[in-house]
């Protein structure tokens, strides 16, 4: 997540335009080539091993699981970390549900944490396929049990993009934690082109948020620093990774209008990864549709689930699993369309 969570994405056009500006440096650099890591032919069903989520073609997914302590889930998340971060991002999240009665299955997505090839993008895609292979082998872990999907940031629009997809696998609901739907359509016409041009340029060349940005992701700063320690949170993002990101939250722009399944949409009132209009946009298209509760948490930032505050999140989310249609606690979801604007 270190990247897109310190805000990355609203700073890379200045980096972008800088590289752009040495028009002999790009056309040197021209000659790198776009790498993808798409999903290979399906040569077995998905399964589940003791530390990984075994996807139909084969690749291992790293994977951490958090039970409730007797043995008996009232219900199963499948939980997707946001962009360059990867499972461990719901070490606390998971403890707090599965006390709750809540199994929680998060793996590393392909081209994140542990998986071959780190830092490779594998397309939205293939990212979309995996997901489906996980909720159908937590399903069948946990017969009769509902199943949901919680997804942060990138997460949250892999969530978006496969639950609007065709052969969508069924949920019982969806928990949306900032989701990362900053599409083109939403970006202004600088960071737009400078993306355009890099990619078609520079597409394997490294990049890292620039340090003169000032976005604070959380006010969680001990939880911040640890990340920046972990050796596996990327710290430098491939351009062709960017263009793929966008690729993806193009997506999940267009699907929020199109989500069928009940959902929660949590957002912070203090988001300053993602800008305001998309996050606007998004929010009002989620209320519109009269199937969902949109919270947003006046003391919250991007990464709700590990804020110093995370706890009343968290709370709210197991509130909502066990007792769906009853006003969350926390009241977050009274009002947050104006709450956001008066940010």
């Amino acid at each position: 997540m270190a990247l897109l969570e310190r805000g990355a994405l609203r700073g890379w056009g200045r980096r972008l335009a800088r590289l752009g500006a040495g028009l002999g440096l790009a056309l040197t650099l021209s000659a790198c080539a776009a790498v993808y890591q798409p999903m290979g032919p399906v040569v077995a069903e998905p399964r589940l091993t003791g530390a990984a989520l075994v996807a139909g073609d084969g690749f291992e997914l790293p994977l951490r699981i958090w039970q409730p302590a007797d043995g008996t889930a009232k219900a199963a998340i499948v939980a997707l970390h946001g962009f360059n971060d990867y499972s461990n991002a719901f070490d606390g999240a998971g403890k707090y549900l599965a006390e709750n009665g809540i199994a929680v299955y998060a793996y590393d997505q392909r081209g994140f944490g542990k998986t071959k090839e780190r830092g490779i993008w594998p397309g939205t895609d293939t990212l979309v396929s995996d997901l489906k292979a996980a909720v159908q082998v937590v399903r069948a872990a946990h017969p009769g049990a509902p199943v949901y999907l919680m997804g942060e940031s990138m997460g949250g629009a892999v969530v978006l993009a496969t639950l609007t997809d065709r052969d969508a696998p069924k949920v019982e609901g969806a928990v949306l934690v900032a989701p990362a739907v900053w599409g083109r359509e939403t970006m202004g016409f600088f960071p737009r082109t400078a993306l355009w041009l890099a990619y078609n340029l520079v597409p394997g060349m490294t990049m890292t948020a620039p340090r003169e940005l000032k976005i604070q992701p959380s006010d969680n700063i001990e939880m911040l620093r640890a990340l920046g320690r972990d050796p596996l949170v990327i710290k430098g993002t491939r351009v062709d990774a960017i263009n793929g990101l966008t690729d993806l939250m193009d997506r999940a722009l267009a699907s929020c209008g199109k989500l069928q399944v009940p959902s929660m949409v949590l957002y912070g009132a203090n988001e300053q990864v993602l800008p305001p209009r998309p996050v606007m946009r998004a929010i009002k298209t989620f209320e519109d549709s009269g199937r969902h509760v949109v919270a947003v948490y006046p003391k919250g930032y991007h990464m709700l689930l590990r804020d110093l505050e995370g706890k009343t999140v968290l709370a709210d989310i197991a509130s909502w699993i066990h007792h769906p249609g009853t006003p969350l606690a926390s009241g977050a979801d009274r009002g947050p369309r104006a709450l956001v604007a008066a940010k």
